[in-house]
């Protein structure tokens, strides 16, 4: 599956101290009204420990589906 780099741009603070930190990310290339991605800045590493994104850090952006959710052109 296509498999984008794309870059951190910031994190943000919950409005409520029990909801989770949302990270943003810019997706170059994308329209305009899909040119960012924010998803739950809680990660886990290849050891299992918690972890956040930095503002700046580029990501890799991958997108999967089961085969059966998949069509040929």
């Amino acid at each position: 599956m296509p498999l984008c780099p794309e870059l951190s741009r910031k994190s943000s603070k919950p409005p409520h101290p029990n909801a989770p930190e949302k990270a943003q990310i810019a997706v170059e290339g994308a329209d305009h009204l899909y040119k960012e991605l924010r998803i739950e800045n809680n990660l886990t590493d290849e050891n299992g420990n918690e972890v956040h994104l930095k503002q700046g850090a580029k990501v890799d952006v991958t997108v999967e589906a089961e085969p059966e959710a998949t069509t040929r052109p």
